[in-house]
C-alpha cells in the first residue's frame, strides 16, 4: 500500500469522522439540555458494560480479520479474502448472540451489584439488542480495512452517528418528554437503530461494491486452480489462524476493559468519600465522561484514522518484506500525531473554560478542558504507536504497556479521589497517559528504525502554539465585549483562526514541508 493510499484512506476517514463528531457534538449539547448532570452520569455507566462485550464478540476478532486480510493481499493471495470474512462472522456472532442473552436476563443484577446503580437496569436490557448486528459492522469492517477500502466504513460511521441522532430527535419528545429516566433509555434505543442501520448499510454493500481489478484477478486464477480438499483445507486453517490472532487479542482487551470498567465504578463512590453526595458523583462523573473528555477526544479523528490503515498497513509491508515502507510510515504517523496533539493542547488551554460554558452551559466542564488539554499529544501518539505495534504483531506489547497505565490509573483513583476530588482523577490520567505513551515509544524504537527529529516535532509547534495561542487570547477577551455576533460563533471563528495561523506557521519555519508526503510515496 502506498503512502498516497494512505492518505487518501486517512481523508476519507477524518472527513467522515470529522462530520460523525460534529453531529456528535450538536448531539452532545442536546443531551445535556435534556440531561441532567446525574442523569449523564448514569447514561455513561452502561458503557462499561458495553465496551467488555464489545470486547468479547468483536474488537479482537475485527483486527484479526483486517491483519489476516492483509497479510494475504501482502502474499499476492486474494482468493479467500471472503472465507475469512464468514468465519469471523461465524465467531463474532455466535459470542455477540450469546452475550446478548446473559445481559438481558441478567440486567438488574449487573446494574444492582456490580454498577452500584439500580436505574441503569433498563438500559441495560436495551444494550443487550445492539451486540449481533454490532458484531457483524465490526467484522465487515474489518475487512474493507484489510483490502484498504477506507469509504465503506467510514460512510458506516457516518451512517450510524446519523441514525442514532436523528432517532432520539424524534423519539425523545415523544416518549420521554420531561421523564429522565426514559429519556436515558430513548438515548440506549437510538445506538440500537443506529448500529442496525450501520448493519444493513455495511451488508447492502458487500454486493455493490466491486473489488479492484488485481484483486480480482488473482481470485479467478486461484479460483480455477483449486479443487474441493484445498478449499476445505483452506477453511480450516483460516478458521484456526484467526482464532490464534483474536484470542490474544481479545484475551488482552479485555483484561483492559475491566480495568476500564473497575476504573469507571470506582469514581462516583471515590468522589462519595471526598464528601460528595450520590447525585454530586454522578454530576461530576457525567460532566467529565459524558461533556469533556468527548471534547477532548475529538481532533482525535485524525490519528484515529490513521491508526485504523496503519495496523493493515504495516503488516502488510512486513508480510511483503518492506521495511522502507514501515519506517517512513512510522515516523511520519507519529510525527503528525504530534503536531496535532499539540495544537490540541493549545486550543484548549487557550478556550477550554469558555468552550466548557458557552456550548454545555457548565463551568465544570470548561475547568475539566483546560486540564485534559495536556493529554493530547500523548493520548493521541498512544492511539498511533498503538496500531504500528499491533501491526507488527506486537499486541502484547501494547497491552502490557495499557495495563501498566491502567493500574497506576486505578492507585490515583483509589488513592487521590477521596483525598483531592475529581482531579486526583485526572492527575492520574495524565500520569498514566505519560507513561503508556513513554513505554509505547520505546518499544516502537526497539523495533522500527525512526529518526526522531525533536525540533520539528515537538519544539518549533509548542514554540508556535504558545505564542499564537496568546496572542489570539487576548484579541479575543478584547473583541468579544464589542462583537455583535454570538458569543460560541465569535469563539469558533478564534479557534479556526488559531489553526489556520498555526499551520501556516509550520510552513513557514519548515516544520512541515510538502515534498515529505511526495518522498514517502
Amino acid at each position: 500500500m502506498s503512502k498516497n493510499s494512505i492518505i487518501k484512506g486517512t481523508l476519507i476517514l477524518t472527513i467522515a469522522g470529522f462530520a460523525t463528531r460534529i453531529i456528535g457534538f450538536f448531539y452532545r449539547i442536546y443531551l445535556s439540555n435534556i440531561l441532567k448532570p446525574e442523569d449523564m452520569g448514569i447514561y455513561q455507566l452502561i458503557f462499561p458494560i458495553y465496551g467488555i462485550c464489545f470486547t468479547l464478540y468483536a474488537s479482537g476478532i475485527q483486527t484479526s480479520i483486517s491483519r489476516l486480510i492483509a497479510s494475504e493481499i501482502g502474499k499476492h493471495d486474494t482468493s479467500n479474502l471472503k472465507r475469512i470474512l464468514r468465519t469471523g462472522i461465524i465467531f463474532s456472532l455466535s459470542i455477540a448472540i450469546t452475550l446478548s442473552i446473559l445481559l438481558n436476563k441478567n440486567a438488574s443484577y449487573i446494574a444492582t451489584n456490580i454498577l452500584l446503580e439500580s436505574r441503569c437496569a433498563s438500559s441495560l436490557k436495551i444494550l443487550s439488542y445492539v451486540f449481533p448486528f454490532c458484531g457483524i459492522t465490526a467484522c465487515i469492517n474489518g475487512y474493507y480495512y484489510g483490502i484498504k477500502r477506507a469509504g465503506v466504513p467510514a460512510m458506516t460511521q457516518l451512517f450510524e452517528q446519523v441514525i442514532r441522532v436523528a432517532s432520539v430527535y424524534v423519539l425523545a419528545p415523544l416518549f420521554a418528554s420531561g421523564d429522565y429516566e426514559k429519556v436515558c433509555e430513548v438515548a440506549v434505543w437510538g445506538i440500537v437503530f443506529g448500529e442496525i442501520a450501520s448493519n444493513a448499510y455495511n451488508i447492502i454493500s458487500m454486493f455493490i461494491v466491486k473489488p479492484s481489478k488485481l484483486q480480482e484477478a488473482y481470485r479467478l486464477k486461484m479460483q480455477a486452480l483449486r479443487n474441493y480438499k484445498n478449499h476445505k483445507a483452506k477453511h480450516v486453517s483460516y478458521a484456526g489462524s484467526l482464532f490464534k490472532l483474536a484470542l490474544p487479542l481479545t484475551s488482552n482487551r479485555l483484561l483492559i476493559s475491566i480495568l476500564s470498567s473497575i476504573e469507571a465504578i470506582l469514581i462516583p463512590s471515590m468522589l462519595k468519600q471526598h464528601g460528595l453526595s450520590g447525585t454530586e458523583a454522578l454530576s461530576v462523573y457525567g460532566v467529565l465522561t459524558g461533556m469533556s473528555i468527548p471534547f477532548i477526544m475529538f481532533p482525535s479523528t485524525i490519528t484515529n484514522s490513521f491508526a485504523v490503515l496503519l495496523l493493515p498497513t504495516v503488516s502488510e509491508a512486513q508480510s511483503a518484506g518492506n521495511n522502507t515502507m514501515i519506517n517512513k510510515t512510522a515516523a511520519l504517523s507519529i510525527k503528525y500525531s504530534l503536531i496535532i496533539g499539540i495544537l490540541s493542547t493549545g486550543i484548549f488551554i487557550t478556550f477550554g473554560e469558555s468552550l466548557g460554558l458557552l456550548v454545555f452551559n457548565n463551568k465544570a466542564a470548561g475547568v475539566f478542558l483546560t486540564i485534559l488539554a495536556w493529554l493530547c499529544p500523548f493520548l493521541y501518539l498512544t492511539t498511533t504507536l498503538g496500531s504500528i505495534l499491533n501491526g507488527l504483531g506486537k499486541p502484547h506489547v501494547t497491552f502490557l504497556n495499557t495495563v501498566v497505565g491502567l493500574g497506576v490509573r486505578i492507585v490515583f483513583v483509589i488513592f487521590l479521589i477521596p483525598q483531592k476530588g475529581i482531579y486526583g482523577y485526572l492527575i492520574g490520567m495524565l500520569v498514566s497517559q505519560v507513561i503508556i505513551s513513554t513505554l509505547d515509544t520505546l518499544a516502537i524504537f526497539r523495533n522500527v528504525k525512526v529518526t526522531f527529529n525533536a525540533v520539528d516535532w515537538i519544539i518549533k509547534p509548542g514554540l508556535i502554539t504558545a505564542f499564537i495561542g496568546f496572542l489570539t487570547n487576548r484579541s479575543y477577551l478584547y473583541i468579544k465585549d464589542y462583537a455583535s455576533m454570538s458569543a460560541l460563533a465569535l469563539l469558533l471563528c478564534f479557534c479556526m483562526f488559531l489553526i489556520i495561523c498555526y499551520i501556516i506557521m509550520l510552513f513557514i519555519t519548515k516544520a512541515v514541508r510538502i515534498d515529505e508526503f511526495k518522498r514517502a510515496k
